[in-house]
């Protein structure tokens, strides 16, 4: 097993009320953080976490930016040097916490892209005429198979989060992902939950949104990464600015392929992962993917507070 760290972004879901308030308690530079975030959007998302409802949380554009700054307001505080992370990745918008980490972005560069990303998505379908759901027990061919046969001019669904082999998100318009969490309980799924998010995102009815947020993405000076940074579309490093670009603005419209991210994890073959954010979904599907590795979640201030991460 190779010597070194993984540590991977966890992204849009994961947010809870009074998330991480023990690093708010107890570290300084935790709340440098969520101080930056406010001075460059005004938006106080430390007493949203500490005194708001689920709802305030749930708004895509409260989200997107509220996630980059808890996951990388963990990151400042870990005694972690980039140079040290032989691969870092992060789960859709997780996606720009790594590549604020690995220094390619700055902390105020991604969180006005993320504000305006997560506007872009949002005014691309209108609230109440999309919807995204979380499908377990069906494999790849048999739910593409099923989008497939539902989707039409007037209709998407589509894969969204290929997070595991029988756990995939599927997106789209509300009626066609309606008849596919119908067809799919037929089809002897374990599970087709609704999920309570404003957006559908990953499906190309937010190729509009993705054209927008090029233009915006455009007028930032991008570096290379100091640290490998395997991006969703592809489940690739690349060391080209121009790449990377691309897969960043076409993610938005296209399937985040977790699953293959978590095959090149097992190939790297990393004594330990870790999940810089908060909640423990990436954590799960990590326990399940990855083999012979240990898995740290920083969503237990424990695990922070004991350098367990670094032991």
């Amino acid at each position: 097993m190779s010597q070194g760290i993984a540590i991977v972004f966890p992204g849009q879901g994961s947010q809870s009320i009074r998330m991480l308030e023990h690093y708010f308690s107890n570290e300084k530079k935790f709340n440098y953080v969520f101080d930056i975030s406010k001075e460059v959007l005004g938006l106080d998302f430390k007493d949203l976490i500490l005194n708001g409802s689920s709802e305030d949380l749930s708004s895509t554009e409260i989200t997107q930016p509220l996630m980059l700054t808890a996951n990388n307001a963990i990151w400042e505080c870990l005694e972690i040097e980039v140079k040290d992370v032989k691969i870092m990745a992060g789960h859709s918008l997780g996606e720009f916490s790594a590549f604020v980490a690995s220094k390619a972005l700055t902390f105020e560069e991604a969180l006005i892209l993320v504000s305006l990303r997560a506007k872009f998505m949002q005014q691309a379908v209108p609230e109440g005429k999309g919807a995204i759901a979380a499908i377990i027990g069906l494999n790849y061919q048999e739910l593409n198979s099923i989008c497939l046969s539902i989707s039409n001019e007037d209709e998407v669904v589509e894969l969204a989060n290929i997070n595991s082999i029988n756990q995939i998100v599927i997106s789209g318009t509300k009626d066609a992902v309606d008849k596919a969490i119908s067809q799919c309980s037929e089809a002897g799924a374990k599970r087709s939950v609704l999920l309570p998010m404003s957006v559908p995102a990953h499906c190309k009815l937010m190729k509009p949104a993705s054209e927008r947020f090029k233009k915006a993405l455009d007028n930032v000076n991008m570096q290379l990464p100091k640290s490998n940074v395997i991006q969703n579309v592809d489940a690739s490093i690349s060391n080209d600015i121009d790449k990377i670009r691309e897969n960043l603005i076409s993610q938005i419209y296209c399937p985040v392929r977790w699953a293959d991210i978590m095959e090149s994890f097992n190939q790297i073959n990393l004594q330990k992962h870790i999940e810089c954010g908060p909640g423990k979904v990436l954590s799960g599907l990590m326990k399940r993917a990855l083999k012979d590795t240990e898995i740290i979640s920083l969503d237990n201030y424990e695990s922070f507070s004991n350098k367990e991460y670094v032991s």
